[in-house]
């Protein structure tokens, strides 16, 4: 079994920040990609960032400057780093990871999400 927590989020006013946590366990061979998806009311699913095993990143242009993610491969736990944050941002955050299980099947892994509000 794999699983994905997070754990981070919360209520922060606008300009504020946040650090966000995903941290993998279970029976895992292997982590490819992580990335964090976000889902505000009455919206789609989208993506927010998303960082490789080999460290290289990629961002949605909406939080592009404002949000950081990163990786300790060590202890299979991505973060995110959310800085000058706008209500826009308000949503849930979902982890989510690329990964080999220690039977070596390949699946796509999420978490239950985490809320993050941003007050005007």
């Amino acid at each position: 079994q794999v699983q994905l927590a997070e754990s981070g989020g919360g209520l922060v006013q606008a300009g504020g920040s946040l650090r966000l946590s995903c941290a993998a366990s279970g029976s895992i061979f292997s982590i490819n990609g992580m990335g964090w998806y976000r889902q505000a009311p009455g919206k789609q699913r989208e993506l927010v960032a998303l960082v490789t095993s080999g460290g290289r990143t990629n961002y949605a242009s909406s939080v592009r400057g404002r949000f950081t993610i990163s990786r300790d491969n060590a202890k299979n736990t991505a973060y995110l780093q959310m800085n000058s944050l706008k209500p826009e941002d308000t949503a849930i955050y979902y982890c989510n990871a690329d990964l080999v299980s220690s039977s070596l099947q390949r699946g796509d892994y999420w978490g239950k999400g985490t809320l993050v509000t941003v007050s005007s």
